[in-house]
């Protein structure tokens, strides 16, 4: 099981199948809070990609059919241990630290149809039919963090451009990846 970490340095590893089985264990345990509320849970990031190499921390994404929802859901994610860092600078997307002692993730409350889950969805659907795009990142990946073992902030500048390009491939609009650009900077 992965154990939270509070360290900055970047890891990158190869792709483990029982990052599925770890999402589903999150998923058990977060649900049965939120289900009345929300629309429901996505494994999204790199994690979410069979044969991607990863950073080993599983993201989740849990939908909501409006932002009006966010407070309540807080309150309940709270009662597990959540908590909640704010929208860290993207429109629609509420962050969460992970409780002490889960594996490690980093969870999300998102609008549906917002751009910030659009991201996530399109993103991952994109890699998971497209297996040679899977390997040039990978490899990327891999690269930037042997540049950049302590750099987390520089890791994620330089692969932007790659992720950047993968989105406009799923027609993302040029003012929505100017979005996604400006958030991670």
């Amino acid at each position: 099981m992965l154990q939270a970490r509070n360290s900055a340095a970047v890891q990158v590893v190869d792709y483990d199948p029982d990052w599925c089985r770890t999402f589903q264990t999150l998923k058990e345990h977060v649900w049965p809070s939120v289900c009345d509320v929300s629309i429901g849970i996505e494994h999204v990031g790199s994690t979410s990609v069979p044969g991607m190499a990863a950073k080993p921390v599983i993201d989740v994404d849990i939908v909501v059919a409006a932002r009006s929802t966010v407070p309540l859901l807080i309150l309940r994610l709270a009662e597990l241990g959540y908590q909640h860092r704010g929208n860290l600078g993207i429109q629609d997307r509420e962050s969460f630290s992970a409780p002490d002692g889960k594996p490690a993730h980093h969870l999300y409350v998102c609008v549906q149809n917002s751009l910030a889950l659009q991201n996530h969805i399109a993103f991952r659907d994109y890699l998971r039919k497209h297996p040679s795009d899977v390997l040039a990142y990978s490899a990327l990946k891999k690269q930037l963090a042997e540049r950049f073992p302590n750099d987390r902030d520089q890791y994620v500048k330089e692969k932007t451009w790659f992720i950047v390009s993968l989105l406009k491939k799923c027609g993302l609009t040029r003012e929505d990846l100017d979005s996604i650009r400006i958030s991670i900077f």
